[in-house]
């Protein structure tokens, strides 16, 4: 038996189907995954997303400490409330992890890092901060609810009455304080809507609160296809300590200036920088009958180029999309190895689809 969200009883009287997701019992489905999927593009889905960790930093040395640990700079954070999505590297540029940063205060940040790495996350900020005046407090206390979709923000507007009035103008990644729950305009699904934060005991209440005002549960499958569509990486299967930001799409999330700001594993990114990168991550469109997905092989002029890293069908366009890490040099067309046969794709720059509609 894996550990359980405070929503997990939730969960099993909605008929979810229940899997192993990183050690947690989670919902993969309440019936459909592509009803689920498009129930998000077109109006509002709500997601368990309690396995995420929550972590917050305070103390004077946490803004030196975070320019530190992360690839981005949280010197760009300049109001309150604002969010910032960075990697946490090791020493030769790899990915320990991705994550969204917020700034509170100039001496208190919160971070939301994925469930799948928190032992190794939590073990590598404890070594990396041993020469800084910083707190690190895991909130095991809270629970967190993904709302998503063009009426996500005025179903949970609805559901929180006058409160609700305190976010009409919260900005895009931003969060702020509403009660006792902390909202974040923030997601993983290329629509718009809050990730919210609360205590745990208070966690099946405003679900059904939600329930009430016709948000309707989703699992991780629709995450999947949702946050692929949106081009957006999975940790584990986009990029891991084996790869760089450089090789993973991602290279717009690291601050080279100032130059003089010392991150952990800058040397390693300037060096690869310098040489040019060998592989990248690009995104394909599948133009024959198939589906695509992970580790299916990519050829180029009857060459092995790379393989899949994320591969689905995707609801929205109703054909078969994927990431792919192939060599630098792919061009804008190559093969797919699906089931033995070769299959034509497009190479083409994610995303694939964002606020319900495409991108191609």
């Amino acid at each position: 038996m894996g550990k359980h969200t405070p929503l997990y009883d939730m969960h099993v009287a909605q008929n979810a189907k229940i899997v192993d997701f990183g050690g947690w019992d989670m919902p993969i489905n309440y019936g459909s995954q592509i009803e689920e999927h498009h129930q998000v593009r077109n109006d509002a889905g709500m997601f368990d997303v309690s396995h995420m960790t929550v972590v917050d930093l305070e103390g004077d040395g946490t803004r030196d400490f975070l320019r530190y640990l992360l690839a981005n700079d949280v010197a760009r954070l300049k109001d309150e409330g604002k969010a910032l999505y960075s990697c946490m590297l090791n020493e030769q540029g790899g990915v320990i992890d991705d994550l969204i940063v917020y700034f509170l205060r100039h001496d208190f940040y919160r971070m939301v890092i994925n469930a799948a790495t928190t032992e190794n996350d939590l073990a590598w900020i404890e070594k990396q901060v041993a020469n800084f005046n910083v707190e690190v407090t895991v909130r095991n206390d809270l629970a967190m609810i993904a709302i998503q979709g063009p009426n996500a923000r005025a179903k949970v507007h609805q559901a929180m009455g006058d409160l609700a009035a305190e976010l009409q103008d919260l900005g895009v990644f931003f969060m702020r304080p509403v009660g006792d729950k902390v909202v974040a305009r923030t997601g993983y699904t290329g629509e718009d809507g809050y990730e919210i934060m609360l205590p745990a005991e208070q966690a099946s209440t405003f679900w059904s609160q939600l329930l009430e005002v016709g948000v309707k549960p989703c699992g991780l499958g629709a995450r999947d296809t949702l946050r692929l569509e949106a081009g957006m990486n999975l940790y584990g299967s986009d990029m891991d300590e084996s790869v760089t930001p450089l090789e993973s799409a991602l290279n717009w999330t690291v601050a080279w200036e100032p130059q003089e700001r010392d991150f952990i594993g800058r040397q390693a990114l300037e060096s690869q920088r310098q040489e040019g990168v060998k592989h990248k991550l690009v995104g394909l469109v599948l133009q024959d009958k198939g589906v695509l997905r992970n580790h299916q092989k990519v050829f180029v002029d009857g060459l092995e180029a790379g393989e899949i890293t994320s591969g689905s069908f995707a609801p929205t366009l109703a054909q078969s999309i994927a990431f792919a890490r192939v060599t630098a040099n792919i061009g804008s067309h190559c093969k797919v190895e699906v089931r033995n046969k070769l299959l034509d794709a497009d190479v083409v720059k994610p995303p694939f689809a964002r606020n319900g509609k495409s991108c191609l």
